[in-house]
């Protein structure tokens, strides 16, 4: 540069860019613990090999770590599995790509070099747990084929949002991806969520799905009272339905089938729902309520993915309104739920069980098309037999004495399930405390304070929330 020219600071950029450049030109190559291990282990450079690269979702890592662990097991397969330590992994990510290359000397930040393999304990169950490989390299001898494969988390942003990443190095294109085909294969075969009950939720800050693992409280036939007839509808439409499956299809009916469950709170909706999913054991089950019926587009993929199953979703009233009473945000959620229903091919075994309180807001296109619902049930309070089952139920471990049992039975007419499982609770406190020790002996007066303390001093929103009929309006005679 001549030595009259006055050197602008956008010159000194360019010149000194270009001294750093043959500086690293003229700074000989240096291998690295990873490039010589993978150029060991697959017998030539990495340099220039293809990497086949797959991202899932956080909540599948146990089923990628069980599809790895299936691959590894086969007979002839042979591997080493490595830890990975760098100081910058976590917030800049270290791929294949990254543990391949041959950087030059002098540069800042050492290259990646052997550390510990890092684990996570993902729920597979209720209880159980399994160690899932969080970062780490496999090195895979499978016969005369060789691979490299690195397991690791993906955190683009930093905000705990993840997924995890599964990049493979081989010789050959194919072999990576025959590789991640058995993976997907794997997955699919070993899945930890099939016939288990399951609910998703999306996991703050940034939402990431978690899926958590419930069992029910058994509940037999005999838990259930409803009027006559009406637990039998909805055991063919479900139950027997599931049982027959193979000849319905045979016989070209659709096997996908929805089943709406309507009336007051407390009438036995849900624990209707949650006894028909302990009788189809070999179903999995999701569940959804409240603010995760939002997830309704990954609930039925899953749904879909590991059939027969069933979707339960409680409540779905708070999503299926009438689209002239609802916010734009809500509406989304609306059309996801018809899409995903609709979407459904009719071969495709699963059931759909909807709660409600509250029918006459639900989306007229939901309630009534074919295909969406096939059959709309009300679940009533209760009858004068069915309230009189329902003391008999609900004083299980109590000793009923009595002496006007139908003075009680008519007492809670209007009165839910509910209202009455809570009425007999209050009941055996009150026998509890007139008594030192022996059985609980329940008696009229129990059982008449009980109910003034709910019904009467309860207030309105305690009977709202139990299931409580408002009386009928008396109208004064024109007498």
């Amino acid at each position: 540069m001549p030595s009259d020219e006055t050197l602008t600071a956008g010159d000194f950029g360019v010149a000194f860019k270009t001294f750093l450049e043959r500086m690293v030109a003229a700074t000989p190559l240096t291998d690295t613990f990873f490039r010589g291990k993978l150029a060991g282990h697959l017998g030539m450079s990495p340099s220039n090999l293809p990497i086949v690269a797959e991202q899932f979702a956080s909540h599948e890592h146990p089923n990628v770590q069980l599809a790895v662990d299936g691959y590894l097991a086969s007979p002839g397969r042979e591997f080493e599995l490595l830890g990975v330590s760098a100081d910058y992994k976590r917030s800049m990510g270290i791929g294949l790509g990254e543990l391949a290359a041959s950087p030059r000397g002098g540069l800042m930040g050492g290259p990646p070099h052997e550390g510990s393999v890092d684990y996570v304990n993902l729920p597979v169950g209720e209880t159980e747990k399994l160690a899932c490989v969080q970062f780490g390299l496999y090195l895979i001898k499978d016969g005369d084929t060789r691979l490299a494969v690195l397991v690791r988390t993906v955190d683009p942003r930093g905000f705990g949002q993840t997924s995890i990443a599964v990049e493979v190095m081989a010789a050959e294109r194919g072999v990576a991806e025959r590789f991640l085909a058995e993976v997907h294969a794997g997955m699919l075969r070993e899945n930890v969520y099939r016939g288990h009950i399951v609910s998703l939720s999306a996991k703050p800050p940034m939402g990431t799905l978690e899926v958590k693992f419930h069992s029910l409280t058994p509940v037999d036939r005999d838990g259930i009272v409803l009027p006559a007839g009406l637990l039998e509808r909805i055991e063919r439409q479900t139950i027997r339905f599931a049982q027959l499956s193979d000849r319905l299809k045979a016989a070209g009916r659709h096997l996908k089938r929805g089943l709406l469950l309507w009336g007051p709170p407390g009438t036995g909706k849900t624990l209707t729902a949650m006894y028909l999913a302990r009788q189809m054991p070999e179903r999995t089950v999701l569940v959804l309520t409240g603010q995760t019926l939002g997830l309704i587009e990954v609930s039925c993929s899953m749904a879909r993915l590991l059939q027969p199953s069933t979707v339960i979703l409680e409540d779905v009233d708070l999503v299926a309104e009438e689209r002239s009473r609802q916010s734009t945000g809500t509406n989304a959620v609306l059309f996801e739920l018809l899409n995903q229903m609709d979407g459904l091919g009719d071969d495709a075994d699963v059931l759909f069980v909807l709660t409600t309180n509250r029918p006459e807001l639900l989306e007229p296109a939901l309630a009534a098309r074919p295909g969406r619902i096939d059959e709309a049930i009300e679940v009533p309070l209760p009858d004068a037999d069915c309230r009189s089952q329902l003391l008999d139920l609900y004083a299980r471990g109590l000793k009923l004495d009595l002496a006007d049992r139908a003075a009680v039975v008519a007492r809670t007419e209007g009165g839910s399930a509910a209202l009455i499982k809570e009425v007999l609770r209050k009941a055996a406190l009150l026998a509890a405390e007139a008594s030192d020790d022996g059985p609980l002996v329940v008696t009229d007066a129990h059982l008449d304070q009980a109910l003034n303390d709910v019904v009467v001093k309860g207030g309105e929103l305690t009977r709202t929330s139990l299931g409580m009929a408002p009386p009928p309006v008396r109208r004064p005679s024109c007498g």
